[in-house]
């Protein structure tokens, strides 16, 4: 019932404005790369709205195990709206406090399945699988082998789910690692992964960023290298951009 409960308030506040307007974020002449980013299926509810629906209902639930919320997440995940699937990963990390090693197939399971755009990946991997892999650091090395799968959202995957740890200064080393492995990847929506992954690094540690660039920059992607260097200081920016003859 809590599911139904929950479409019904969904599409209640749709926006047909917003519905349009987020069609339009893929050009007319670009649906089939579109289609190749995994576009998601909206309502069109806006952002602040389906927050307020998500944490409204999730008061109706809190009081169930675990197991049962990650049912009722499994459950709106398999509608393929990306309403639902934030709704699910809001309650997943809403649960962040009982998390515990035995959920890594769950997430994994969840990040195979449900997992088919930037925005979906994003959304999970910075919130409760970050969350999960920050609490629980010894999945680190199975999160560095997902630099070599075939799977597009596994890759960008392995950079966007350290970001939760970087903003909280931990992992370090890590993220440089899994930098290294992504280096050369061809596929620019990971590229995108991995220099989000170093900008926001770069909050924290600019200089070690910095050198990592100027060390790698005569082969790392300048799609990669125009994200990892967003936040330096402009004269850090100019010379991380040089070109090297």
């Amino acid at each position: 019932m809590i599911i139904q409960e929950v479409r019904k308030e969904i599409k209640k506040n749709i926006d047909q404005e917003y519905k349009k307007s987020v069609k339009r974020f893929f050009k007319k002449e670009d649906i089939e790369k579109a289609k190749e980013e995994g576009y998601s299926k909206s309502y069109g509810v806006r952002t602040p709205v389906l927050r307020k629906i998500s944490a409204k209902y999730f008061k109706g639930i809190k009081d169930k195990s675990k197991r049962e919320i990650f049912k009722l997440c499994d459950e709106l995940l398999k509608s393929g709206y990306s309403e639902e699937r934030g709704i699910a990963f809001d309650w997943a990390y809403r649960l962040k406090e009982q998390y515990e090693p035995s959920d890594f197939g769950v997430f994994k399971s969840w990040l195979k399945k449900y997992v088919h755009s930037w925005g979906s990946c994003d959304d999970f991997c910075a919130h409760p699988f970050g969350e999960f892999i920050f609490r629980f650091p010894e999945f680190i090395s199975d999160v560095k082998n997902w630099t070599d799968s075939k799977n597009r959202w596994f890759r960008r995957a392995s950079a966007v789910i350290m970001i939760y740890s970087v903003r909280r200064k931990r992992n370090l080393k890590t993220i440089f690692q899994i930098a290294d492995k992504l280096l050369l990847d061809e596929d620019d929506l990971v590229q995108k992964g991995y220099g989000w992954m170093l900008k926001e690094t770069s909050n924290h540690y600019p200089k070690e960023v910095f050198d990592y660039v100027m060390k790698n920059k005569k082969e790392m992607p300048r799609t990669a290298l125009r994200y990892a260097i967003e936040k330096l200081s402009p004269e850090l920016k100019r010379e991380a951009m040089k070109r090297d003859f």
